[in-house]
C-alpha cells in the first residue's frame, strides 16, 4: 500500500506544473534523442549571423557552434549531431529558449545581470560596446548629443534601456530587427540608430554606399556576448562552456575570429590586449 501511494506521488509530480520544467533541463537527453542541435540565431547581423549574397546562413557566432559547440556535445553524448538553424531577435529569444523551439541562442545577445534571472549563459565569446550610427556630417558624436533626437534602438535591447536612464528626453523608436531599424535611418525617419560598436560597422560595411555613414561615440555600455540557454541545465552549460573553452586554449577560436574580424575577414576589427585578456581571464590565462 505504501509503495503504492509513492508510485501515485511521483505520477501527480511528472503531471503536475513542474513536470515540464523538470524536462526543459534534460537539453542534452533531448539532443542525444534527435541527432540535433537547434539554435536560434540571427538573419541581419553580419558578421555575426546573416544570410549572405549566395542565400547562405552564416557567421562568426555559427562557426563558434559549428567548429568549438558540436564536437563539445558529440563527445559528450557519444554520437554526431547536426545543427539546425531558427531565427530569433531580441523580443523573441528568451521565449524561443522557453519554449523548447531551441536548444541555445548564439547570436548578438548580451549576457547581463537582468537576463540571468531567466536564462543561463556561456563563457563570454565576445566583448563590445554601444555607440552610434548616423549620416556622415551628423550633429550626432556621442550619447551627449541625443536629447531631443530620434534615436533608432531594438526592442528589447540593452541599449534602449541604458538610453532611457541616461537620456530620458530622447526620442526613442524601437524595431524589432536590425535591419528596420537600419531601413529607417536611411530613409530618414530617425536621426541615429544605436547598437553595438561591432554591429554597426558590419552594418556600414554592408551598407549601398559605405562612406556616407559613421559610427560614432565612446562606448556608452560594456556589452560581453554570451550564447544562452535554459535556466538550470548545469550539464548543457558546462558541454557548451568546454567547447568554448577547448577553442580559446587550442588558438582555433582565435582562428575563427581572424576569419571574420581580421584583416581579409568580412569586417577587420582587432583584437585589442584588453579584449583578449578579459576572454582568456575567464578560463585562468
Amino acid at each position: 500500500m505504501k509503495r503504492g501511494f509513492v508510485v501515485l506521488q511521483v505520477l501527480a509530480l511528472l503531471l503536475s506544473p513542474l513536470g515540464p520544467v523538470f524536462a526543459q533541463s534534460q537539453t542534452l537527453d533531448k539532443i542525444k534523442e534527435s541527432g540535433v542541435l537547434t539554435i536560434g540565431t540571427r538573419t541581419g547581423s553580419p558578421p555575426f549571423a546573416y544570410i549572405n549574397k549566395n542565400n547562405e546562413w552564416v557567421g562568426f557566432s555559427i562557426d563558434l557552434v559549428e567548429l568549438l559547440v558540436i564536437p563539445s556535445i558529440s563527445k559528450e553524448v557519444g554520437k554526431p549531431i547536426k545543427l539546425t538553424k531558427k531565427e530569433s531577435t531580441p523580443p523573441t529569444r528568451i521565449p524561443l529558449l522557453n519554449s523548447n523551439s531551441v536548444d541555445l541562442i548564439a547570436g548578438t545577445m548580451t549576457d547581463t545581470p537582468e537576463r540571468r534571472q531567466s536564462v543561463d549563459f556561456s563563457l563570454t565569446f565576445f566583448l563590445t560596446g554601444a555607440q552610434f550610427l548616423v549620416k556622415k556630417g551628423s550633429p550626432i558624436h556621442g550619447i551627449n548629443d541625443i536629447a531631443g533626437k530620434r534615436i533608432a534602438t531594438q526592442q528589447g535591447s540593452t541599449n534602449a534601456k541604458i538610453i532611457r536612464e541616461k537620456v530620458p528626453n530622447a526620442q526613442l523608436r524601437e524595431f524589432p530587427d536590425q535591419p528596420a531599424a537600419f531601413q529607417a535611418l536611411l530613409q530618414g525617419q530617425v536621426d541615429a540608430y544605436t547598437n553595438d560598436g561591432i554591429q554597426l560597422y558590419g552594418l556600414k560595411a554592408k551598407a549601398p554606399n559605405p562612406t556616407d555613414w559613421e559610427v560614432v561615440g565612446d562606448f556608452f555600455s560594456e556589452e560581453p556576448y554570451g550564447m544562452a540557454m535554459r535556466k538550470g541545465d548545469a550539464k548543457f552549460k558546462q558541454t557548451v562552456d568546454a567547447g568554448l573553452k577547448q577553442g580559446f586554449e587550442s588558438g582555433k577560436y582565435f582562428e575563427i575570429y581572424d576569419k571574420w574580424f581580421g584583416p581579409k575577414g568580412e569586417l577587420p576589427y582587432p583584437m585589442s590586449p584588453q579584449v583578449k585578456a578579459y576572454l582568456l581571464k575567464q578560463i585562468g590565462k
